[in-house]
Parts: C-alpha cells; sequence; structure tokens
C-alpha cells in the first residue's frame, strides 16, 4: 500500500478490502484506491518491483475531480507489513486504510493485554503508534469487510443514487448541523429539488433494505 501511495501523485487513499497470504512473502491483496486524479493502474503497478495487477475495475462516481478503483494485485510484501503484524498477534483486522501518509487501521482484540501485545509490536517494529479510541463490543465484526460492502452497494444502487448520495456526503447534507440545503445539493447536480429528494430517498431506502430486508 505505501509503495502504491508513492507511485500515485493526488491519492485521497487506499483501503485493504481483502487479503490473502500465498507463500513466501506473497500475497493476493483487495484495494481500494481513491484518487484526486485519474490514472493507469497497470502503468502504476508496473513501476513497483514485486506486484503485479491481476484485475481492476472503476466504481461509479459523480465528481469529475474523483476516480475510485478497486485492485486485485500480487504483491511480494517484505516484512513489517501492517496486515501480518496485526495477524501475528491472534487479533482480527476490520479495518486498514493508508490516507495522508498514515495507516488507519480498526482491530478487534480478545482483552487489554492482547492489545498491549500488538500495540508494543506496532510500535516496536514500525516506530509510531497512536491511540485513537477503544471501544468494547461483544461483536468482533468481519476481517476486512468493506471492499464487500462496496460491491453490494454499488451493484444496488443505480447510477444515479449513487451520485446524490456522493454528492450529499462531499458537500455536507449528512452533517450535524447540515453545510448544504437541500436545493443547493439540487443545483449542485443539475436537476429539480424533487428529483433531487426523490433520488437521495430511494438510495437511502435501498441502504435500509440491504440490513433489515424488504417491507411486508
Amino acid at each position: 500500500m505505501a509503495k502504491l501511495r508513492r507511485e500515485l501523485d493526488d491519492v485521497r487513499s487506499i483501503e485493504l478490502d481483502n487479503a490473502f497470504y500465498v507463500e513466501d512473502g506473497t500475497w493476493i491483496e483487495s484495494l481500494t484506491v481513491t484518487s484526486n486524479a485519474a490514472f493507469d493502474p497497470k502503468a502504476v503497478v508496473e513501476e513497483i518491483s514485486g506486484v503485479s495487477l491481476f484485475y481492476d475495475s472503476e466504481i461509479p462516481t459523480a465528481s469529475d475531480d474523483l476516480e475510485i478503483r478497486r485492485l486485485t494485485i500480487l504483491a511480494n510484501e517484505s516484512y513489517p507489513f501492517i496486515l501480518s503484524l496485526v495477524l501475528r498477534q491472534e487479533a482480527i483486522p476490520n479495518r486498514i486504510v493508508l490516507q495522508n501518509d498514515d495507516f488507519e487501521a480498526v482491530v478487534t482484540t480478545r482483552d487489554w493485554d492482547q492489545f498491549r501485545s500488538m500495540a508494543d509490536e506496532v510500535q516496536e517494529t514500525l516506530g509510531e503508534f497512536e491511540l485513537l479510541s477503544v471501544t468494547q463490543n461483544e461483536d468482533p465484526g468481519e476481517p476486512l469487510d468493506s471492499g464487500r460492502l462496496t460491491e453490494v452497494l454499488v451493484s444496488k444502487l443505480t447510477d444515479e443514487q449513487l451520485a446524490v448520495l456522493e454528492t450529499a456526503y462531499e458537500n455536507g447534507y449528512f452533517d450535524i448541523p447540515r453545510e448544504t440545503s437541500a436545493t443547493e445539493l439540487a443545483d449542485e447536480l443539475e436537476i429539480a429539488q424533487s428529483t433531487a429528494s426523490e433520488r437521495l430517498r430511494t438510495a437511502e431506502r435501498t441502504l435500509l433494505e440491504l440490513i433489515y430486508g424488504p417491507r411486508e
């Protein structure tokens, strides 16, 4: 992930969606790359030693200044690899994302002692560790599950629904207090306010159906 970040000039984030260990330090990795500029995945990967591109796909986005791609790569990860550090401690990696040149990880451990052991190894190996928050939860969540969620959402929502959700999110429509109004959202999308509201409600209903199932 760090090597890929160095090859991209205007990357916003790189998220590790899934990973499988092959052998001899080689991993199959699925990544979601969000960039403020268009890029050629094949050309970028060719510049990185020990990495080859297996597959890539583009995720629809409403913005002309944003490109989101999912890459599946075969990568030889020299130790330390942050995922391997987490797994060595038998912890569950829920989310690993590289943003602003910092790795942010959401990890589930059995207890505080296991967490301290993992944190100590990360600190000793990578030289830096900052604890942002701790939550006690009986449900450990799924390992690296965000990629599957992205695929489901893209397959269930239309391009128009994705566009209105993305534009609303980017412009602070869901913030408290709201940073933009429904009228401003419609103007940004160059559609009628009634159309924007209908698409937004339909998209939100679809998301709730994915969680709770269709209403009877």
